[in-house]
Parts: structure tokens; sequence; C-alpha cells
């Protein structure tokens, strides 16, 4: 019955064995990944800030802008890739708009970001872009891979249209989450100015026929979750500016934005709250099951090499059976 028991415990021992990396390094990979139906939306402000009157071309203070980011998961679309990619995808349709103080609007610059539902690496394919513009994204954009690493990384910044490197500048907490935080700069540089102005009559091109270029630098900031990726808060130090307007303003420069860029409490609260429930689970395939199935599979093998040894033993109280007497060979 002994010897029974230990087989059985000995074959629970090994299934569990065989689990263990199994969970970690084959179902982990699999099974984290993010949904293509998946909704977030984000309130930003800058308080306060400085915006362009694009009527008299000055600068004034208001008191906040608001900047709502949106970013819708395209079921259709994430399937219609799939089908010439044989990979997970998702596609994200952003949306970032500019609110004045009033709530009128100042800018809203669409996207369309694809990128690999497990890795978070880009799939550049027809229909990626920025405003209306054709982009291919290297690097990240908005979330870092599962189990963030603690080096630097290259991220997409939509302005610009171009990559460069986010830097890795040290382990901190926040809100009772160890993240890890990261910073970029993007030095000044000529953008595009926004397809849609917040003036009727005044585009882009009218824009440029005046000699007028727009430029942008940013330092953006993230705090990011590294079990999930998932930044827990952001801020940019955030400038824009209308190069080439002496002529119509008198100086050569003109701010047409310019502010600390901040989540809204209410979305960073709701923020680590999500990011703290999807923490538990991804830790349960890559860390907590693999090692609880470890642990259980020693455990169980000790206890079945204990009962084995035992089954060994004669029984407590069992007498040795009687001497047999040394046959002698025939002469």
């Amino acid at each position: 019955m002994r010897r029974r028991a230990s087989l059985v415990l000995l074959s629970l021992a090994v299934f569990l064995a065989a689990m263990a990396p199994t969970l970690r390094w084959y179902a982990f990979p699999r099974l984290a990944k993010i949904p293509p139906n998946q909704y977030q939306e984000m309130v930003l402000e800058a308080r306060p800030a400085t915006l362009l009157d694009y009527g008299t071309l000055k600068a004034r203070e208001v008191e906040k802008i608001t900047i709502v980011q949106t970013l819708k998961g395209n079921v259709e679309e994430s399937k219609r890739i799939e089908r010439g990619t044989d990979r997970d995808v998702v596609v994200w349709d952003g949306l970032s708009y500019v609110m004045g103080p009033d709530g009128a609007m100042v800018s809203k610059i669409p996207e369309r970001y694809v990128f690999d539902a497990h890795t978070q690496e880009p799939v550049n394919v027809p229909g990626e872009m920025v405003d209306g513009d054709p982009v291919t994204r290297e690097g990240i954009e908005f979330k870092w891979p599962f189990l963030t690493e603690k080096r630097d990384y290259l991220y997409f910044d939509a302005q610009t249209r171009t990559s460069s490197p986010i830097h890795y500048v040290g382990t901190r907490t926040f809100r009772g989450l160890e993240v890890y935080y990261y910073e970029q700069t993007i030095p000044w540089t000529r953008v595009p100015m926004p397809k849609t102005m917040p003036v009727e009559g005044i585009t882009p091109d009218v824009i440029a026929s005046m000699g007028l270029t727009r430029w942008y630098t940013t330092k953006r900031m993230f705090w990011v979750e590294p079990v999930t990726g998932a930044p827990v808060n952001g801020e940019e130090i955030h400038k824009e500016e209308l190069r080439g307007a002496k002529a119509l303003t008198g100086k050569d420069t003109v701010t047409v934005f310019a502010g600390h860029v901040k989540i809204r409490e209410d979305y960073v609260a709701d923020t680590v709250e999500l990011v703290s429930s999807n923490r538990t689970t991804v830790l349960l395939l890559v860390s907590w099951l693999p090692w609880t199935f470890t642990v259980l599979a020693l455990l169980l093998l000790a206890l079945a090499l204990w009962l084995e040894a035992r089954s060994r033993r004669p029984a407590p109280g069992t007498a040795p059976g009687p001497a047999r007497e040394p046959v002698t060979p025939p002469v």
C-alpha cells in the first residue's frame, strides 16, 4: 500500500515539476497579451499654460489646457492584419484632443498604432499613421513590454514621427507600487502643423504661405509598473513655437503652447488600481504558480521517497523467519 502511495506521489511531483517551467516559459508568453478590443481614456491637464490666439497671433496665459487621449481597439482591423502576418496583432485607433479653458478645440491629432499583442513590438503594415501621414514606427509607444527591463527603450514620438531612446533613470515607489522611471527629451525639432486647426479658414497651407514653421520640444516622463509594462503616471514639459513670424508680429518666434502636462488625479488613481489588479494576474503566471508548483513537487518527492523507504522495512513486531540450515552438498 505504501509503495502504491509513493508511486502516486512521485507521479504528482513529476507533473508539478513539469508544469512549473511550462507555465513560465510556454504558457506565459502566449497567454499574456493585450486584448484587441481594449478601450482606454486618459485626461491630462496643464495648469497654467501659455496658448496662442490664432486670430491675433499673440500668446496669452490661460488657466488650463485639457488633453483627452483615447485609445480604441479596432477588432476588425486586427483580424484582417492577423490573417496576413500570422501574429496576434492589436490595432489602436488613438485621438489626442486638446481643449482650451473654454472647452473649445485647440487641435486634434488621430493616430493608428499597430503592434504585437505579446511583445508590444510595432507591426509595420499599411494604415499606420499620425494625423493622416503614413509612418513606420520603431520601438514602443504608450506601453512597455511585459516584464519591463532596467534599460533604455526606443520610444516613438508622434509629433516628430521619429523614434529615439527613452532612458531608464531608476527604480522608485509610486502609490505603493515599485515602478521604473523613464525620461526622454526631444530637442527643438521642426514638425508638421496639425491638419485640423482651431480657426476656420486657417489651414497648414495658409500657415506655410505666411512663411511660418512649427517647432516643438518636450521632456517626457513615465513611471512604469515593470510586471505589466503599463505606465501608472506620465508627465510632459511641452513647448511649441511658430518661427519666421517677425513680419507679422515683430518677433521671430511666437509660443503656440507651453505647459507642464500631468495626468488628472482621478485618472491616476483609476490607473493604479487597474494596473495593480493586472499585475496580480501576470505574477500568477510568471512567478507565483511556477514557484508554488516547484516547492510542492519537492515536498511530494521527499514524501514519496520516505514512503518508499518505509515500505522496504519490516513491520514492527514481526518476528524474523526461522533460520535455514545450510545444505550440505553430497559427497
